[in-house]
Order: structure tokens, then sequence, then C-alpha cells
């Protein structure tokens, strides 16, 4: 079978299972979880051929993939169904398929009584097919069919737990915030078109070459656009933290291989459009910077377990951003694998953590003893995503970002000169800030989840296999994936990802420093757990996970307040974090702001327009309808049925217009 063809297969098979799973759920439910996996995991070993085909595109010499149908005839700019697979896309792809394949394995455990379980598994199937279609997509329009079907999936996914308001309000907030990002980029897609004369992405990639763009920034804002949208990019990104509302596997499939991974890899692939414009550079370099250093604090003040590893997703997006921004899709893209592995295995931990708490809060897991022996599988997996995620070597983490921040000193110290030098200072300076407080809010989890002190924690007895191996099977990346900069070069445009001695000293310094310094204020707190107790746990042994999960965000607003967290002393992010706890722990009120901005003037111009169409445009209408009326009934008084009366008005009628006749005829 050609490589061609197998790459067809890869999205093609999740898509057809979806289909397949939707038309059975309910006549043969015994196929659906098969058809959930074995597909998805079919399109892996496929997607795993396709990369060792490919031995690496470009990078090694290999000609990247490229085979093109006429979709349709325009008139224009024609639409070809293409696929164009060079070395990021083989490698991607290889991601997507095993993050997904483990959401489908875990799920069929985590919701393994669920009543919606067959529409769920269908919609993960497609989310999955939709993005492998962006991945291997060569033509921009067939990207956009699947980029959008990830928008509506995600919609579906985040409001499976539909009975909880806070599941309907994420559900929509994240539909709302993406399509406010897509508006701009669609249209940047259409100018960038009309400047290149084409849609298929080596086309673009040949004509920019050229220097062929002739409005360079303004395209690559528009985009940038939709790319902050889609991958939760401040000033966009409030959606992301709200969507946690979502089961659990459902994060973990959009923080680690889909929607938010889009977005970056979009970036990735037309990379040369946004270095055409140095204005758009510095602009991608300063939301980078912002997105990484305020969702670190935020992520240091959250309650909500997953909450916490939502504002990490934003703040390790902002890393691949940043080296973006600086010109490498190299490091980004490294990042970008690295942290799909870690992410998964840390959301998918924390999908146990909450089944066996019976609690998503913090403050509460803090106050239970033992959990970590009620879970070992959990906690030392991830232990191992933690520290990957910290960028404590030599794991994953350590050598993905440590290729963001080598390509950020490369460029602030004038060495690399694809970017200016002030956005490669930006990016580095918020870097390594941003290290120093992923540590600290990496360790608080691991200290507030696994080293409680107080009552035993609920005995569920032992997890299930199917979610318990997953874990270890994403842990292997975690761990070893940095191990192999020297051997996946190829498939990175043979660009070097090893880490160089000054970065890793600064990088490796800063997050020792902000694990420590969180260890040192969590001893002094820790003792303050026993005299404030805390919240409310709603645990029941014979619940499935996804039961427990939902009970969970139920009471945590019940229990511990609202956004701001719970008010909990013996917390060491809000002693580290002082005066501003409260406002990071809020998102530094960007949901307020925006609120006030343009949610209620939207709300109040709705209620004018409302009461002009009631009391305004609709009295206009009944008034005319009136005057109708009543001259209607007038006329039918006229309506005697006396034929004298109608000769006499006759009569009277004929002699009235001879009378003015004659007064007309004098006049004249």
């Amino acid at each position: 079978m050609t490589t061609t063809t197998l790459a067809v297969l890869v999205p093609l098979l999740p898509f057809l299972g979806a289909a397949a799973g939707l038309l059975l759920g309910r006549t043969a439910p015994g196929f659906v979880r098969p058809l959930a996996v074995l597909p998805t995991l079919t399109a892996t070993a496929l997607a795993i051929t396709v990369a060792v085909r490919q031995g690496g595109g470009a990078g090694n010499g290999t000609t990247p993939l490229d085979a093109a149908t006429r979709l349709t005839p325009t008139g224009s700019v024609p639409i070809d169904l293409a696929l164009h697979i060079d070395g990021f896309a083989a490698l991607v792809a290889v991601l997507v398929g095993t993050v997904a394949t483990c959401v489908q394995i875990y799920s069929t455990a985590y919701l393994r009584d669920d009543a919606r379980y067959p529409s769920y598994a269908a919609l993960v199937s497609l989310f999955t097919s939709a993005m492998l279609l962006v991945v291997y997509s060569g033509d921009l329009m067939v990207l956009l069919v699947g980029w959008e079907i990830m928008g509506i999936c995600s919609y579906f996914l985040v409001g499976h737990y539909w009975e909880t308001p806070e599941a309907r309000a994420a559900s929509l907030k994240a539909f709302l915030i993406t399509k406010l990002g897509d508006v701009p980029f669609l249209i940047g897609l259409f100018a960038l078109a009309a400047d290149t004369g084409t849609f298929r992405i080596t086309g673009i990639l040949d004509k920019v070459a050229e220097g062929g763009l002739d409005h360079p920034t303004l395209i690559a804002l528009l985009l940038l656009a939709g790319v902050a949208g889609k991958s939760a990019q401040f000033p966009l990104h409030t959606w992301l933290p709200d969507a946690m509302a979502g089961p659990t596997p459902v994060s973990a499939l959009i923080h680690a291989a889909t929607m938010v991974a889009a977005g970056i890899y979009f970036v990735a692939r037309l990379l040369p459009v946004f270095t055409a414009s140095k204005a758009a550079l510095v602009v991608l370099a300063v939301m980078a910077a912002v997105t990484m250093v305020g969702s670190a604090l935020a992520a240091l003040a959250q309650d909500d377990i997953k909450r916490v590893l939502a504002y990490s997703t934003i703040g390790q997006l902002g890393y691949m951003s940043g080296a973006l921004a600086l010109g490498d899709r190299s490091a980004a893209v490294f990042h970008l694998i690295s942290h799909g592995a870690f992410k998964a295995l840390l959301f998918l931990g924390a999908g146990v953590i909450i089944h066996a708490a019976g609690t998503n809060s913090l403050a509460a897991m803090s106050r239970m003893g033992g959990l970590a022996k009620r879970i070992p599988d959990a906690f030392w997996t991830m232990t191992v995503a933690l520290l990957a995620l910290a960028a404590i070597p030599p794991f994953a983490g350590f050598f993905s970002k440590e290729s963001v921040l080598v390509v950020a000193e490369h460029t602030a110290l004038g060495t690399a000169h694809t970017a200016p030098g002030a956005a490669g200072w930006v990016v580095l300076v918020a870097g390594l800030v941003t290290a120093l407080l992923t540590a600290a809010y990496a360790t608080r989890l691991w200290l507030l989840a696994f080293r409680g002190r107080g009552a035993e924690a609920p005995d569920h007895g032992k997890q299930p296999v199917a979610m318990n191996a997953v874990l270890w099977v994403l842990a292997v990346p975690s761990l070893a994936l940095g191990l192999t900069v020297g051997y996946i070069a190829d498939w990175f445009d043979g660009d070097s990802l090893a880490p160089n001695l000054t970065t890793s000293v600064l990088g490796t310094g800063v997050a020792l420093v902000g694990g420590l310094t969180l260890y040192g204020v969590w001893r002094h707190t820790s003792a303050l757990t026993s005299r404030t107790p805390l919240g409310a746990v709603a645990a029941h042994p014979d619940a499935e996970p996804a039961q427990s999960e939902i009970e969970a965000i139920e009471t945590h607003l019940a229990a511990y307040g609202d956004i701001g967290a719970a008010h909990d002393p013996a917390d060491p992010g809000r002693l580290l974090l002082g005066r501003l706890h409260p406002h990071a722990a809020a998102g530094f009120h960007l949901d307020t702001l925006y609120d006030r901005l343009f949610v209620r003037p939207v709300l109040a111009a709705a209620q004018l327009v409302r009461f002009l169409d009631r009391e305004v445009v609709d009295t206009y209408v009944r008034g005319a309808g009136t005057g109708t009326r009543w001259l209607g009934a007038a006329v039918r008084r006229a309506q005697t049925g006396n034929v004298q009366t109608y000769l006499s008005a006759l009569l009277a009628g004929s002699v009235v217009l001879a009378i003015a006749a004659v007064l007309v005829a004098a006049g004249a």
C-alpha cells in the first residue's frame, strides 16, 4: 500500500468509526466500544508507518509527501483535496493518534455507565479525525473544514454534563470565543489567497519566498486572531479554564493533541507568512509573554485541580507561541509534542484523583491522608508528568522548554536575525519567570494532592485497568522523549534541539528555586490544615468516575465559593501571592472586564431594540390595523340593503360633482 493511501486512511478511519458508532449506538451497543477504540488505534499505527516511511520529511533530504486532486472548480482560486506531509506533520499526527487512543481506552472505564457514551465516543472520534485532517491537509480550505469541525465537537463534548449549569455555560463560552477569533481568521485566509492566488500551502510558501505578499502585516494579524482563539492565547484564552466543566478525558484530548494544538501547528505550518512581517512577530512575542506569565500566576492560585492544569496549558502554549514569534518552528513543535504527552498524562491522572478523593478541590485533598497510597499508579505517573512540566532534567519538558529558551537567547543576543532582538528578550525573560512559577504551582499541586494531612481518603478500591494502563503508556514519552533529541532532528528540518549550558543552568536554576520556595512555604502552612476544616467531599465507593466528577463540579461552588477559589489559609499559593492572590484566582478579572465592555452593552442594545420593536414598530403596525378596522366598520354601516338609500346617495353624489364641475369651469 502506498504512503499516500496510508495517509488518506489516517483521518478517514476515525471518521468512519464516528459514523458507525452513531448509527449502531442504540441498535448494537456492544459494538460501540470497539468502534471507539479500534479505528483510532489503527489510524495511530498507520500514522507511525507514514512517519517511518517519510523518515523525517525534508529534514534528511526526503521530499515531503504532496498529493492533490481538484475538489471543485471555483472560477477563481481553486480548492484542492491535498496532502502535505513533512516531518512536523508526521510527528504531530502520531501524537494526535496516540493521545486520542489513550483517551478512548480511558473513557471506556471512566464513562462505563454513561447513557450518552455512544454519542460521546463518536464525537471524540470525529474530533480526532478533524485534527488529523488539519495536520495532513495541504489546502487551507480543507484545513478550515477540520478547524471548524473541532470547534463544534468541543461545544458538544465540553457540554457533555449538560445537567450542570457550569457545563452548559462553558460549552457556549468556548464556542462563542473561538468563533470570535475565527471571523478575522477566515478573512485572513481569503486575503492570503488573494495575495498569492492559491489556497495550496506549498503554493503559498513558494509565493512568500518570492516576496509575493502585498499585505503581510494585515494578513498575519488577522490569522493570529484565529490562532489566539483556538490556542487560548491572551486575550481570547478565558474559555479554556471554564471548559474544565467537561469530562476529564475530553480535557486531556483538547489540551494535549487537538483544538489548542491546532493554532500552534497552523502558525508552524505557515511560519514564513508570519516572518514576512516583523510587526506581527513582535505582537506574537508580546502576546506569548503576557500569556505565559499571567497564566502561571493564575495557576498558582486555583483550587480546582483541573483549572490548575488548564492555566498550565495556556502558559505552555505561550512558550510555543514565543518560539514561533522568534521564527523557530522546530522548538515550538518539539515542545508541542512533549507537552502533549505529559499534559495528557496529567489530565487523565487528575481524573483518577478526582474519583478517588471525591472532590476536585486541592484544599479538600490537602486534608486527606493516604491518597497517594490509594492510587499508586496515578501517584507515580503524575510525579513523572509534573517533573516534566516543571522542566527538571532529564524529563521531556526540560529538553523541549530548553529548546525555546535557546532560541530566545540567540535572538536576544543577535546571533539569530529572524525576529527583532527586543522580541527575543521579551520571550527569554518571560520564559524564565514562567519557569519559576511553573515549578512552584507544579510543586503545590503535588504536595496538596498527595501529601495531605487528616482523615483517610475514601476507599474506592482499585482503579480500572483501562484507566491505569494508559497512564503508564503516556509516562514513557514524558520521561524519555527528551532523550531522543539527537535522533529526531531529521523530523525538525534538521535543526539541532540540543540544550546549551547557559539556558540550561538558568532554566533549571529558576525551576528549582520556584519548587523549593513553594515547598518551604508549604512546610509553614501545612500545620494549619488540621485546625481549619474546609469543604465537602461527595464520594460514593460504587459510583463510576464520571459520576464522582459531576458531583465534584456541583458541590465545589457551594462548598468553596466562586471562581476566586477556596479561602484556605493553609494554601501556600495564597501566602506566596499575597494581595495578588484573589485577582490571580479570578483570572485577573478578564471575564468581568469583558462582561462590562462587551456583554452588558450588547444586552443593553438588545433590550433597546426589543423595546423599539415592541413599543414603536408594533405600535405603528397595530395602528394601521386599527385604522383599517375602523374604516371597514364605517363602510359596513353604509351597507343597509335599502335600494332607495343607495339611489339617494348616488343622486346626491351626482349633484355634488355637477356643482363642482360648474365652479371649476367658472373659475377657469
